[in-house]
């Protein structure tokens, strides 16, 4: 999210609402992420449907387990400091925009994040028992504590983590989101997304959850 010309994409706001993925019971939802207000719960109408159609997509009783989507603009900043402060005491020779470049490859910098947007959902897979399925890492695993075994296509997996990845991947891409691929992140609408799909423009900015 450091590239210049995931900013340097324009934003038409569309003004779709943001809806809670918990209503009708349809997706598997974890709560280590919840908060107080459940914002996490939230996403974009179109982004909670291409959702819905993945996981229609999924074979063999697997089903989607989402984590996190919508994050309130104060909270993203919040994580992206305090991320860019632990840098920066592990890396004491670097000068400020090192700092932030480095920060910004895993939480996105406040002022485009597509969490903020209700644009990106972190999600996983569970089995039909509704058990967490292998990844390789845990979901939201660090660079730093994963060492870069969070990347997507990072070969150092075991190849049950790959096939499951891919299984998750394919129907998430079918759904039209795109990966950034330094975390379990998934996105539709956004800034980045524009970029990664060739758009003139995005078609979600931050937003205040009601």
């Amino acid at each position: 999210m450091s590239d210049a010309r995931v900013a340097a994409i324009p934003m038409r706001e569309c003004g779709q609402q943001l809806v809670d993925v918990r209503d009708g019971g349809r997706l598997q939802v974890d709560v280590r992420k919840q908060d107080a207000r459940g914002a996490f719960a939230y996403l974009r109408e179109e982004v909670h449907d291409r959702l819905m159609q993945a996981q229609a997509l999924l074979p063999g009783g697997l089903r989607l387990l989402f984590v996190e989507g919508y994050r309130p603009p104060a909270l993203q900043r919040q994580y992206f400091e305090e991320y860019a402060a632990e840098l920066a005491r592990a890396h004491p020779s670097w000068v400020a925009a090192q700092v932030r470049e480095a920060a910004s490859r895993y939480v996105s910098p406040p002022e485009i994040a597509p969490h903020s947007s209700g644009a990106a959902v972190d999600v996983t897979l569970v089995d039909p028992l509704g058990r967490e399925m292998d990844m390789g890492t845990r979901v939201n695993a660090s660079p730093e504590e994963s060492n870069n075994a969070c990347y997507t296509d990072a070969p150092d997996i075991s190849p049950q983590a790959r096939a499951n990845r891919d299984t998750l991947g394919g129907a998430l891409s079918e759904a039209g989101l795109v990966n950034y691929g330094t975390e379990w992140h998934w996105s539709y609408g956004d800034r980045y997304w524009a970029l990664m799909t060739g758009q003139p423009a995005a078609l979600y900015g931050p937003i205040e959850l009601p």
